[in-house]
């Protein structure tokens, strides 16, 4: 009898590697982010990445992180967990999982919880200790959503096409 096999990756490694791999897709030289939003039956509703919104040139916006309002990425880009809620061919997240590379913002945050999203994983945390992911961790604690740290395998995931 055949067995089946045993080093086969488990559901948050798949999740978080659509995740990682859909923040390869991002344009911005400083932060690649990406999002994989699941259902409550594993399946992939959604999947989003940091970048521009659609007719919005990569090339003609700017990607700096310092300046003035509208010589800097951040009154343009869209980043990749409303990418993702807006890429969704479904408009019912309620109690969804969503997968995300880097810890929501609050702006992302606000949208994820009006979405009806049940929890949070999350790859990486460096802001941690900013104003703004303190207000989304109250507001996450509010609205009863789960987030907790992506707990790192270790396994080696390599695609190559």
């Amino acid at each position: 009898m055949n067995m089946k096999r045993a080093d086969y990756i488990s559901w948050n490694e798949y999740f978080m590697g659509v995740a990682t791999l859909a923040s390869k897709r991002s344009k911005d030289p400083n932060t690649q982010v990406g999002a994989c939003i699941v259902d409550k039956d594993n399946y992939i509703v959604s999947v989003g990445y940091n970048g521009m919104p659609l007719g919005c040139s990569d090339d003609e916006f700017p990607w700096e992180r310092q300046g003035g309002t509208l010589d800097t990425k951040y009154a343009y880009v869209t980043h990749a967990e409303l990418n993702a809620i807006l890429n969704s061919k479904t408009a019912n997240l309620e109690g969804s999982t969503v997968y995300v590379t880097l810890f929501p913002c609050n702006e992302c945050t606000k949208a994820l919880i009006q979405k009806r999203v049940g929890k949070i994983v999350y790859l990486d945390d460096k802001y941690h200790d900013t104003d703004t992911s303190e207000a989304a961790r109250r507001m996450l604690d509010s609205a009863g959503v789960k987030y907790e740290r992506y707990d790192l395998t270790g396994r080696d995931i390599t695609i190559s096409l």
